[in-house]
């Protein structure tokens, strides 16, 4: 960035690992500043705000925290502006993703998956909102196909990614005419790494996917980076990104 006008700061959460880390790689690649929002992965965070400071110094800076507990969402953006003095954009793609089946599910589930997955990102969304219009940025909800049809067996989950659907909507019609608010519905991506899938049922699902493969976390990125950066006339939208997946389940 040669001329003198800032690069614009882009809040990433869950930016430490996976989707998150090469969302925060792509829009980093593209002129941005990021916020590297991570819950417990601060070693990777740090690694992360490293290799993009070695690329742009004063680039990139960590914050810590768990969106889905009270006070904290607030707490997250107030560091962010003190320390870049705007907010141009916001990725909500912070996630917790397991099971839950219907008479086991507790509190602590509950807050869990609706905490990351909707408290966080409204609440995050609200702190941010008069930064944000004061920029005239956007904000990128990471939806999920299964936000429209549910996923057997995770319930609370894709109960929390439906309200996230509805609040990208919302969002939209709230802070319009500044902000855009839209969203991405990833389909099967990254494997969850601790073995949720069998092989048997990951070939299932992807013999069910038009395109006949998974995606990649660059599939994703790319798509909100185009979201956030390249699409000024484009609001209240979800964009699946699912190789098909969602029109043939």
């Amino acid at each position: 960035m040669h001329s003198n006008i800032p690069a614009p700061v882009i809040l990433v959460t869950g930016a430490a690992r996976r989707v998150g880390a090469e969302i925060a790689r792509q829009l980093h690649a593209s002129g941005a500043r990021i916020a590297l929002h991570y819950r417990h992965s601060a070693t990777e965070a740090d690694r992360l705000a490293s290799q993009l400071n070695a690329l742009r110094a004063e680039s990139a800076f960590t914050f810590g925290g768990d969106l889905g507990v009270e006070g904290v969402p607030e707490q997250v953006a107030a560091a962010v502006l003190a320390r870049f003095g705007r907010v141009d954009g916001l990725v909500n793609n912070a996630s917790s993703f397991f099971p839950t089946e219907v008479g086991a599910i507790d509190r602590a589930a509950w807050d869990d998956l609706i905490g990351s997955n909707l408290k966080g990102p409204l609440f995050l969304s609200q702190a941010l909102a008069p930064a944000l219009r004061a920029q005239r940025g956007a904000i990128v909800n990471i939806v999920d196909i299964h936000a429209e049809q549910p996923l057997k067996h995770y319930l609370l989950y894709s109960v929390a990614k439906a309200g996230l659907a509805g609040l990208t909507r919302a969002l939209a019609l709230e802070l319009a005419p500044e902000v855009r608010v839209n969203g991405v519905s990833p389909g099967p991506i990254d494997w969850p790494e601790d073995g949720q899938f069998s092989p048997a049922e990951r070939e299932r699902i992807v013999a069910h996917t038009l395109l006949q493969r998974t995606g990649s976390p660059a599939d994703i990125a790319c798509t909100v980076r185009f979201l956030l950066l390249d699409a000024p006339y484009i609001t209240g939208q979800i964009l699946a990104v699912d190789g098909g997946r969602s029109i043939h389940l």
